[in-house]
């Protein structure tokens, strides 16, 4: 959904309740791991931190959905549950104008308790303006100590006007992926 101005709180929530009965914009779930014919295929990897405490921050902050504390998009609802079902609308605000897109957690990878690797899986919805699925994990190498933030995403754009502006829609991609990171990594650190 595209808008010419910021929605209201009221315009969100409306949106992520008529998002609920919603379908996924493409099948099967976990295209992310076996890539179809068409989708772009982006992975990136950040250090943020080191060590079992810098771990645990993170998977805090991940669940958090601190990665998404970019400025110039969010989630909602704030704070919304990592588990499977959980339905968000991503608020962007690009080239003048606005877009809500709706995606749905479909699975977790690791074990928020226990194991070097903690994230989740969101695929988009029918009201999305993408198709495809994204993966948000952190891991932390025993050797090392390091604790890397890697996003894995297979998409294409669904919407007439992402399919249009299509060089515009990898760029902010390429910009997600690296203001995500630096958000994560503030968000280890204490900072917004």
């Amino acid at each position: 959904m595209f808008l010419i101005r910021q929605p209201s709180p009221a315009s969100i929530q409306q949106f992520l309740l008529e998002s609920k009965t919603l379908a996924l914009s493409y099948a099967p779930i976990g295209i992310v791991s076996k890539v179809p014919a068409g989708y772009d295929v982006d992975d990136a990897a950040v250090v943020i931190g080191s060590g079992e405490a810098g771990f645990e921050r993170a998977k805090a902050a991940l669940t958090s959905w601190k990665h998404f504390d970019l400025g110039w998009a969010g989630v909602y609802p704030a704070g919304a549950p990592i588990e499977i079902g959980t339905n968000v609308a991503i608020l962007v605000r690009h080239f003048g104008f606005w877009s809500l897109n709706g995606c749905r957690v479909l699975y977790l990878l690791g074990d928020r308790s226990h194991g070097s690797t903690f994230g989740f899986a969101y695929g988009t919805l029918t009201d999305h303006a993408e198709q495809g699925e994204e993966i948000f994990e952190v891991s932390l190498n025993r050797a090392s100590q390091a604790v890397t933030y890697r996003i894995r995403a297979a998409s294409r754009p669904r919407a007439a006007l992402a399919r249009l502006g299509y060089p515009a829609t990898r760029m902010l991609q390429e910009r997600f992926r690296r203001d995500s990171g630096e958000a994560l990594r503030r968000a280890m650190q204490g900072g917004r």
